[in-house]
């Protein structure tokens, strides 16, 4: 017997996508698309889930199950949709306002529960669907539109809030890197847990270039670092460069000048259990790379999973097998 391999065009929808032109939600979305034909997971197996604002306009996109659902609540939608039925793969597209503002709380319980839900959360760091007010991400001092004279708040960073609801899969992409993003949502697909992906995408009406510092040609090799487990942490447009450690903190050092060679570079673990250089790596900004690709991914038992492990232990030893016999279980009589 033949076995049919799904093709990106199998997950697509007939719906015009309606995102600006040049938004990067298109890309995620592609890569989406592609991902989903290399785990080549049946689009009736699949359920997208959404909240509010533009990225969650993409259960529209899919050829799969999909429930547009609303503003920040779109973490316990998925979390009751992958309880009710395990054998689905739930994903779960959110935007920075939508699951780190009102879906926060959601968000980290969804994420300590360690449910196997695929989050994708797109960070263009602004209310782009309300019009350009700031975001939960938004650097401080920017001017928008809810914010003129610059915002006065420190901004959430995704992999903290992660990693502090003990998250055990974490990850970062570009929009404008499409074979890496795709490479990623695969590989968070097959993490059995919690994962979450933090899409770094541009929103050229309302926050245009947000990113541009690590995402243009030109340097995005010296601004940011793609790591990859049991690999070392080099970067560069001739990966001359790499991160050691001195002290308790992170380095960015030229190989073979001021004394660091390639033995001093960092390996990439990306399976470790302590968060501690997880937390380091994804923190990193200003003179150091901007961390990409996976960097966390361990593996711990799921909630969806304990909670069908035990609803089978619960079913095994109760005599109550049928609705009649649930009925007639307490006291009873018959009237004549």
């Amino acid at each position: 017997m033949e076995i049919y391999k799904f093709e990106a065009k199998d997950y697509k929808s007939d719906q015009y996508v309606r995102w600006c032109p040049g938004c990067g939600d298109h890309a995620v979305l592609n890569c989406v698309h592609k991902a989903m034909a290399e785990l080549g997971t049946p689009p009736h197996e699949i359920a997208v889930i959404s909240g509010i604002g533009c990225s969650s306009r993409l259960p529209y996109y899919m050829n799969s199950y999909g429930f547009h659902t609303i503003h920040g609540r779109g973490a316990a939608i998925a979390t009751g949709v992958k309880t009710a039925n395990p054998a689905l793969q739930v994903w779960l597209m959110t935007g920075d306002g939508d699951c780190l503002a009102i879906g926060g709380n959601h968000f980290i319980h969804a994420v300590r529960r360690n449910i196997d839900l695929n989050i994708v959360l797109f960070n263009n760091k602004i209310y782009g669907l309300t019009k350009g007010q700031y975001s939960p991400t938004t650097d401080k001092g920017v001017v928008t539109k809810s914010s003129p004279y610059g915002t006065v708040e420190e901004p959430f960073i995704p992999a903290e809030l992660t990693l502090g609801a003990r998250g055990n899969f974490f990850a970062r992409a570009i929009d404008v890197d499409l074979k890496n993003t795709t490479e990623i949502l695969a590989a968070a697909a097959r993490h059995k847990g919690t994962s979450v992906v933090e899409a770094l995408v541009n929103c050229v009406i309302f926050n245009d270039g947000i990113h541009k510092q690590i995402t243009d040609k030109e340097n995005r090799a010296d601004r940011t670092i793609f790591l990859r487990h049991g690999e070392k942490m080099r970067f560069g447009k001739e990966n001359e460069k790499g991160i050691v450690l001195n002290g308790l903190k992170l380095k960015a050092v030229t190989i073979g000048q001021d004394g660091y060679t390639l033995d001093d570079v960092l390996v990439h673990d990306a399976y470790e259990p302590d968060i501690t250089l997880h937390l380091m790596l994804s923190r990193m900004k200003g003179d150091m790379p901007v961390a990409l690709g996976i960097i966390r991914n361990v593996a711990a038992p799921t909630y969806d999973a304990a909670v069908e492990e035990q609803i089978a232990e619960v079913q095994a030893k109760n005599p109550i097998r049928t609705l009649h016999d649930l009925l007639m279980k307490g006291e009873v009589w018959e009237v004549k």
